[in-house]
């Protein structure tokens, strides 16, 4: 799985946005892996849908975040892209937290891979024939009615 991100901000008042491509390699696709979810993975401002927090307001404020989820993606698409919001931020505070986040998404997305990849191929053949008992129950009945039909009735 390969993981890519890029996080603008303009100048003053506006939150940055993060911008981010997850892509699964073809053997994760192969292997149909499932899809791992993280609920808590960022913090998403009040109002998020606001591209700017002025001070004093929402996460300016202390006002409690929500959180936005991070989701690899399917094996049937095999590629997943997002636009966050994230909370403002000056620029001494780094973000840090989302290379954590991707971290986590990557470490728990190996986990389910190792455990999908012990999942071994398997093509077993079988087949059930009549018992011998039943074989010799029945062969007086068979044989009489063969006899019977190669005679004419």
């Amino acid at each position: 799985m390969k993981i890519e991100w890029k996080i603008e901000k303009k100048r003053g008042n506006y939150r940055p946005v993060l911008k981010y491509g997850i892509t699964l390699e073809d053997f994760e696709v192969d292997l149909a892996v499932p899809q791992v979810v993280l609920e808590e993975a960022l913090p998403c401002p009040p109002s998020a849908w606001r591209s700017f927090c002025y001070p004093g307001q929402d996460e300016r404020a202390n006002t409690p975040t929500e959180w936005h989820r991070l989701v690899t993606p399917s094996h049937k698409q095999g590629t997943a892209h997002g636009e966050l919001t994230l909370p403002w931020r000056g620029p001494e505070a780094g973000f840090d937290d989302v290379r954590e986040a991707f971290e986590r998404l990557r470490r728990d997305f190996e986990a389910v891979l190792v455990k999908t990849h012990d999942s071994s191929p398997l093509d077993l053949v079988e087949n059930l024939e009549l018992s011998e008992e039943t074989r010799k129950h029945i062969a007086a009945g068979v044989a009489s009615a063969r006899f019977l039909s190669a005679v004419g009735f």
